[in-house]
């Protein structure tokens, strides 16, 4: 992977003494000439950024853990309290743990042997309270979401998944409106305080509506990161970028369960992922605006302080005309953005609404394999570090891939491949019943679609201009909301065929995949700044300006 880079170095030292033809090999922003294509500044900054998707990584799975199924059954009268569960259980409760046979009848003084019990009426009624297991408190245990109330589980999750949708769309909106830093910043702060609230709220509707909010504000913290972190460099380099910020997701996967196994109380482990992101707001004081959304705003001094303390630490010489250079951007500071300019022009209409579906078709998939990883069967705290796993060599694999063969095909095989081992799943189970088969094609489909999660969020970064770019990459997050909310309902198509769920997910993931090929390529392409630029085609980077001043 070294001589990608070595040659990409290699070009940019040299950039100044030879015109060049080839956009692939172009410097595509002031960043990549001023600064240096990517010095110690953007990896302190690619590291630092990165850190913001650990608590939401935690926020997002602890759910699987907070609310996991624990045995129970109705609870004991006082008086029979030290009467063993096992027993209690087979003599009271020959249905399940929602119904109890009646033993009104029953008191301390007459009570002494279950051969009483044996010889009630075998009327049964509803529980009214639960035991549960000696192993932790989950949040099922403190709401009593059992029997009757069973469903607010789901619910619970909806609306975070709700939250989740809505909130990529306003906080793009918020984030390309009033900056990425203040909106990441915003959202890190609330997000450490909503998980807080949660962890002390004494009512499940609070906890309802709190959570809803979380999710909310947890999506705008990593795509606010996310965006502010791609345009920090340039070419090949947001590539690494890109990747290197998504990196901190895997590991947050595979440590959340290790917490979760460390610490058994819902409230404990949610006050453990919540007061870390205090942390992060130390950030505030490290990170910088980023420069091409200022430029964008016409801010062009704010962007010079930025650059010269960037040189500084990059050890490189800025141009000594800087700000008039960048006074030359063509349209930057005319251009106001919103909503409906993801819908202005055809190209730009047609783009918003591939991505959508693509979107919506990888989420499904993720998801899709993730709720089927727990039909394998075995210990959850295991299987969840496993799913992890899996995703750390799928991440790190991208880097290469996309360096190598751009964006579009890499991203339409990661979908058509995850597709097609979904639907070799399907009839598995009744042509070829072996369980390690149907493990090792659920491992390969998620292995595809984990390197997918990595794509996407890239490709549609460098589709979208700058000023509206976080609007974009939120707007495809409410069709992946919206695939979340359904990922539940879709194991209900069983009732039809157990083969049904997942031969939904393989049609979805070859039409998604297919889907891809329609949209343009986008590797080492300069990242416009306004959708007059889009739609015009490729401008003439402020790098290149600056290389011809030089040679002149």
């Amino acid at each position: 992977m070294l001589q990608y880079f070595k040659k990409d170095l290699n070009y940019f030292h040299g950039a100044c003494l030879e015109e060049r033809t080839n956009d692939v090999e172009e410097q595509d922003d002031i960043i990549s000439k001023s600064i240096g294509v990517y010095g110690r500044w953007q990896l302190q900054l690619t590291f630092l950024l990165s850190l913001v998707n650990v608590p939401c990584t935690w926020h997002i799975f602890a759910f699987t853990f907070q609310a996991a199924e624990k045995k129970l059954w109705c609870a004991r009268p006082n008086y029979l309290e030290n009467v063993d569960p096992e027993l209690w259980v087979n003599y009271t409760q020959p249905v399940d743990h929602c119904s109890i046979i009646d033993i009104s009848e029953l008191n301390s003084s007459v009570y002494n042997s279950f051969q009483l019990i044996k010889n009630l009426n075998k009327n049964l009624v509803s529980c009214e309270k639960w035991e549960f297991e000696d192993d932790g408190r989950t949040l099922i245990e403190d709401f009593n979401l059992v029997c009757d109330r069973y469903h607010l589980i789901n619910l619970a999750e909806m609306t975070f998944l709700c939250g989740v949708a809505v909130g990529g769309l306003v906080g793009g909106i918020i984030s390309d409106k009033y900056g990425r830093k203040r909106t990441l910043m915003m959202c890190v702060f609330l997000q450490a305080l909503l998980g807080t609230i949660i962890a002390i709220t004494p009512w499940f509707e609070m906890y309802i509506v709190v959570r809803t909010l979380l999710g909310f504000i947890s999506v705008s913290v990593v795509f606010s990161g996310f965006v502010l972190t791609v345009e920090l460099v340039g070419g090949i380099w947001r590539i690494v970028a890109g990747v290197s910020y998504l990196f901190p997701v895997a590991v947050s996967y595979m440590t959340i369960s290790g917490i979760a196994w460390l610490i058994r109380d819902w409230r404990q482990l949610q006050l453990a992922i919540s007061l870390p992101g205090f942390l992060i707001l130390g950030l505030w004081w490290v990170i910088p605006e980023s420069p091409l959304w200022l430029l964008a705003m016409g801010r062009t001094q704010e962007v010079v302080t930025i650059l010269q303390s960037a040189a500084r630490t990059n050890e490189k010489q800025l141009p000594p005309n800087l700000d008039k250079l960048l006074l030359t951007e063509p349209d930057i500071q005319t251009e106001k953005a919103g909503v409906l300019d993801l819908f202005r022009t055809p190209r730009m209409r047609r783009t918003t609404f591939l991505l959508c579906i693509i979107w919506f078709v990888y989420y499904l998939l993720y998801y899709g394999i993730v709720l089927n990883l727990g039909n394998i069967g075995g210990d959850l705290y295991i299987n969840s570090t496993i799913s992890g796993a899996v995703e750390v060599p799928a991440i790190a694999v991208t880097i290469p891939i996309l360096l190598k063969l751009g964006r579009r095909w890499p991203l339409s095989l990661t979908i058509l491949i995850a597709g097609i081992a979904c639907l070799l799943i399907a009839p598995m189970p009744y042509i070829y019943p072996e369980q390690w088969i149907i493990t090792t094609l659920t491992m390969i489909g998620k292995f595809s679609v984990s390197s997918t999660n990595v794509m996407a969020p890239i490709i549609t970064a460098e589709l979208y201009p700058t000023t509206i770019r976080n609007i974009g990459v939120g707007a495809s997050n409410v069709s992946a909301g919206i695939s979340l909310v359904l990922v539940p309902y879709l194991w209900e198509l069983k009732s039809f065929h157990s083969s049904v769920p997942m031969t939904v997910l393989g049609v979805c993931g070859i039409i998604g995949g297919l889907t891809v090929l329609l949209l343009p390529e986008t590797g080492n392409e300069p990242l416009n700044a306004t959708i007059k630029q889009q739609n015009t085609g490729r401008r003439m980077s402020t790098a290149k300006k600056i290389c011809k001043h030089e040679v002149s």
